[in-house]
């Protein structure tokens, strides 16, 4: 079946936009965009079109698909004339097309079957060219796991998005003083502590980004490192690099065989 549309998404990327290179860079890490260069590339779930246009400026053609948002994406794009936009599931979707890069941004872990979804990027994938993810990890997220999803599941799903956004802006404020105190010290034990470094590098904007995407997404999967390692198989993947990326989410790419 194909997955359900979901206005979460929609509404989230009305509200809100991102436009921090310095993070995609950090995220599709070895490659980078200048890899891009005169390549077809395909993106799996462009939201609200940020990283399309870091991406678009370097491809011969960009195709960015979504299944809830392309029309926003096109939107804030509307300079760019190299970019194709496609409304549909990336799990499910048939391009009858093979791209020289084909990667995913913090998408695959928000849909119904992340394995699947992995799956069909392969095969929207060249022979020789690269499959690229960044996934929310299991490892190091278990506060997430464990206490903010039954929150979010049980009292957050029915508040409206704007009252969201307030909730998250009070909660980013507040974040702020341990993470300028507490974690400025040497202890690494503390949970998320690598990820709070990026915190003090974003704004009071991108920050409060993070804290709503994490209250607002109708669901997540967190992906294990076996799981991880099993999708870039060595019998389908040479080249391939899969690291950690603050603790809390891989960064993984191969060349496909």
């Amino acid at each position: 079946m194909i997955q359900k549309k979901q206005s979460e998404w929609h509404e989230q990327w009305k509200m809100l936009q991102d436009d921090e290179i310095f993070l995609f860079k950090d995220w599709i890490l070895p490659l980078t965009l200048e890899d891009f260069t005169g390549k077809e590339s395909l993106e799996c779930g462009c939201g609200g079109g940020q990283h399309t246009a870091f991406v678009a400026p370097f491809a011969k053609h960009h195709t960015a698909v979504d299944l809830n948002t392309p029309d926003i994406a096109q939107e804030r794009n509307k300079d760019k004339t190299n970019i194709t936009y496609l409304e549909a599931d990336i799990a499910k979707m048939d391009l009858k097309k093979e791209f020289d890069i084909v990667f995913s941004i913090g998408v695959v872990h928000h849909t119904d079957d992340p394995n699947a979804t992995f799956e069909n990027m392969r095969k929207h994938t060249k022979v020789g060219g690269k499959t690229v993810v960044w996934v929310y990890s299991k490892e190091g997220n278990w506060m997430v796991d464990k206490i903010v999803e039954p929150i979010r599941k049980k009292f957050l799903v029915k508040m409206s998005r704007k009252g969201l956004l307030t909730l998250s802006k009070i909660t980013t404020a507040l974040m702020y003083l341990p993470i300028y105190t507490v974690y400025l010290l040497p202890l690494t034990f503390l949970p998320f502590y690598e990820y709070f470094q990026n915190f003090r590098k974003l704004t009071f904007y991108r920050n409060t980004l993070n804290v709503f995407d994490k209250l607002n997404a109708p669901q997540v999967d967190f992906i294990s490192k076996e799981r991880i390692e099993k999708w870039f198989s060595k019998d389908k993947f040479k080249d391939i690099h899969i690291s950690p990326y603050k603790g809390v989410s891989w960064r993984g790419s191969g060349t496909k065989i």
